[in-house]
């Protein structure tokens, strides 16, 4: 899982903006020759591509985040070799995250009437920049593994990733970690914000005043890719922290007008198409040599998440499951798939956690399994929790913001803040 523009004049302005990109993106920086023939320059991803498109050109103009990636294209024009354009990525990367929680946490310029709360900017900016080292032309060889190192690193640091910076431990305080999404399903409404990504802006290196004393926050945010997360992302990103933290959770953007803690997690991939318009039907995909369970589950304090009043959205303790019951039970075995309302049911294969089976239930089935392989299960609370969808005031079907979309967000945003007070406080 919004101030009214002039809709003509936008769209002209925006127009302009997006041919100037899409001839941007088209045209290398230097010329062809300079880049060896047996290797072929990629073209920009389907997600990319669609950062020529008006809303996400608005988005970028009205934050100020449109100068991100021409910033970049200049300074790796400027590389004349693999280790200095290292080290330009590095830095740009760190930078567009800790410019993206700045601006949402109220520091520095706002850069433009877009409300500062906002996640859309970071996840576009993104993508200016991904397409720029991914069609990079550079005067000196770059081979593919060279070139994959640069997304790798650049997709790593503006996610928060390299940034987590978990304080020394101190009496009374407690440390928690907080995931995030992009935004995704794009093509049904290129407007979208994901309520996940913008807490992880809100709450990265803040501090929760919780009734068991204070909880210093550290977040990041993953991409909805289902290749990234088969390369193993979320482990790699977690396995560091998990350890020396007291609680995490992976939020995402679940159900209308409500949130849900997730009780159980599954191992299958559903096969909707993630934000590349690349579907996976499969079991998630491990490479931990130990055997790979259909389930995990939480230990967050669900009940006493349930049972606090958090915010006006309503939180449900989530049981159901979809699951392929081991064959022959009269009550549903053989090879369909069965929902079961109270969680799976011995032997079971999984079809969706409580969370379904998108990347959302990836990322819940993998941290938790993470956790569950590192002897954590029994001391460290950790599960998932869907946020309502994000919506858009009635009638909204042009604009890229209004302000029952801010007040939406501002409100999941500070229930996820609620929600992980009570969490801290109630242990386990």
């Amino acid at each position: 899982m919004h101030p009214a523009y002039s809709a003509r004049s936008l769209r002209v302005r925006v127009g302009v903006l997006a041919l100037a990109l899409s001839a941007g993106l088209a045209v290398p920086t230097t010329t062809a020759a300079a880049t060896p023939a047996a290797e072929a320059v990629p073209t920009p991803t389907v997600e990319e591509q669609r950062l020529t498109q008006a809303v996400p050109q608005e988005i970028l103009a009205r934050s100020g985040f449109d100068a991100v990636a021409p910033r970049l294209a200049r300074l790796l024009e400027a590389s004349h070799s693999y280790a200095r354009a290292r080290q330009v990525v590095t830095r740009e990367g760190a930078a567009l995250w800790r410019r993206a929680v700045d601006r949402v946490q109220g520091r520095g310029p706002a850069g433009g009437d877009l409300s500062r709360d906002d996640d859309r900017p970071l996840y576009w900016a993104r993508l200016g920049m991904t397409s720029q080292v991914r069609t990079w032309q550079p005067g000196f060889t770059l081979t593919d593994g060279q070139r994959a190192a640069l997304m790798d690193v650049l997709e790593r640091t503006s996610r928060g990733q390299t940034d987590l910076h978990l304080p020394p431990r101190a009496k009374g305080l407690k440390r928690v970690l907080v995931t995030g999404f992009d935004p995704f399903t794009l093509d049904r409404d290129i407007r979208i914000s994901n309520p996940s990504g913008a807490t992880a802006l809100a709450l990265d290196g803040t501090v929760i005043r919780t009734a068991d004393g204070p909880a210093r926050v550290e977040t990041a945010v993953f991409p909805v890719r289902w290749q990234d997360f088969a390369e193993q992302t979320v482990e790699r990103a977690l396995r560091p922290y998990l350890p020396h933290v007291d609680l995490f959770t992976t939020v995402s953007q679940g159900r209308v007008g409500r949130f849900d803690v997730e009780r159980t997690n599954g191992a299958w991939r559903g096969g909707f198409p993630d934000n590349d318009n690349i579907g996976r039907t499969e079991t998630v995909p491990v490479t931990e040599s130990a055997a790979q369970p259909q389930w995990t589950t939480t230990t967050l304090p669900y009940a006493a998440i349930v049972a606090a009043d958090t915010g006006r959205f309503p939180v449900y303790d989530n049981t159901s499951v979809t699951e392929i019951p081991v064959g022959g039970a009269p009550s549903g075995g053989g090879t369909e798939p069965v929902v079961r309302p109270d969680g799976p049911t011995a032997g079971s294969t999984a079809r969706a956690g409580g969370g379904g089976n998108y990347l959302s239930n990836e990322i819940a089935y993998r941290a938790t399994l993470l956790r569950d392989r590192l002897g954590l299960h029994d001391s460290l609370p950790g599960g998932h929790v869907h946020t309502p969808v994000l919506q858009f005031a009635a009638g909204n079907t042009q604009d890229v913001t209004d302000p029952e979309f801010v007040r939406n967000r501002l409100d999941i945003v500070a229930q996820v803040r609620a929600i992980l007070a009570v969490a801290v406080a109630a242990g386990r």
